[in-house]
């Protein structure tokens, strides 16, 4: 995947109090939306008509552990059909397709795209529907869930964006996040940052969901399994860009709470479609088209596509 080409105007236009659509108002796009209308911006979230309704009268209810309990106004569409300075894009991978009819292309004008999805391919879709300049790949850090439409339970304390792209460019990117409470870097290499998340996220996506077991029973029960995930996710991440190490990613583990869940285990406990081809099945194209063995991704993988069979 290649970097990002340069962006028609000296620095993205964000004012101080900008219009924000949010498509996809779940756990991840319902908390960013809720700390930018906290934080004073205009924020529309673009969902299905049972989602838009309690919104425009509920507004969304936050639960966190990092910000407390609160309550933000939004407005909600099912299209959105006015020009926004930026629109982040937080659906599940399965949705995507057909999620992007909900954002015409002409209703960015000069707005930006920042897509918040796992994976690694997704930048190029999104690229050739709204063209090179308005995309800007980024990865988000944050466990964040959505229990009912507008309800948000935040358990992680902390939530993170990396942007990818040149930093004199995406600077105005980083006042708007951080005023709202998250934590904000730009970093030059898009591989850095997308593959960077994937050699972490991978680990934690497969084994949670394949074992039923959060973070702490993985860590315990089934550590040797663990490392020698992270060392095949960290080889193909590396080879494509990724800076990982493996002692990095396991370090991180350890420090995460022990009932943390992975979003495809809490997808597979709600029956809910997996992002297994996003993350697995990415890992597993790259493994190949770089000549890397990845035996127990390859497992991993094809047991849980065999489990999510109707």
């Amino acid at each position: 995947m290649s970097n990002s080409g340069p962006l028609a105007v000296d620095s993205l236009p964000i004012p101080p109090r900008s219009t924000v659509a949010v498509l996809g108002p779940g756990g991840v796009g319902g908390l960013l939306t809720a700390l930018l209308s906290r934080a004073g911006h205009r924020v529309i979230c673009i969902a299905r008509d049972e989602t838009a309704g309690p919104l425009r009268q509920h507004g969304i209810r936050v639960h966190s552990r990092q910000f407390g309990d609160f309550t933000a106004a939004v407005e909600a569409a099912t299209v959105l059909r006015e020009p926004v300075d930026l629109c982040l894009v937080a659906v599940k991978s399965t949705a995507l397709d057909a999620a992007l009819d909900r954002i015409p292309p002409q209703s960015l004008a000069s707005g930006v795209l920042l897509p918040l999805l796992n994976g690694v391919e997704h930048p190029d879709v999104l690229r050739a529907r709204y063209g090179q300049e308005r995309v800007v790949p980024a990865v988000i850090r944050v466990e964040s869930t959505r229990t009912a439409p507008g309800v948000i339970e935040h358990g992680s304390p902390f939530t993170e964006i990396d942007l990818a792209g040149q930093r004199e460019r995406l600077a105005p990117f980083v006042p708007l996040l951080t005023g709202a409470g998250v934590t904000t870097q730009v970093m030059a290499d898009e591989n850095a940052v997308l593959w960077g998340k994937l050699a972490f996220l991978a680990p934690f996506a497969l084994l949670t969901t394949r074992h039923r077991l959060p973070i702490g029973g993985i860590r315990s029960e089934r550590r040797d399994e663990l490392t020698a995930l992270v060392q095949e996710t960290v080889a193909v991440s590396r080879a494509c860009g990724g800076r990982s190490a493996v002692d990095e990613v396991l370090k991180r583990y350890d420090a995460f709470l022990a009932d943390s869940k992975s979003s495809m285990q809490r997808d597979a406990e709600a029956g809910r479609p997996l992002e297994l081809d996003a993350i697995g099945g990415a890992l597993l194209r790259a493994a190949e088209r770089h000549g890397i063995p990845v035996p127990l991704t390859t497992r991993l993988v094809t047991e849980l596509a065999a489990e999510a069979r109707p």
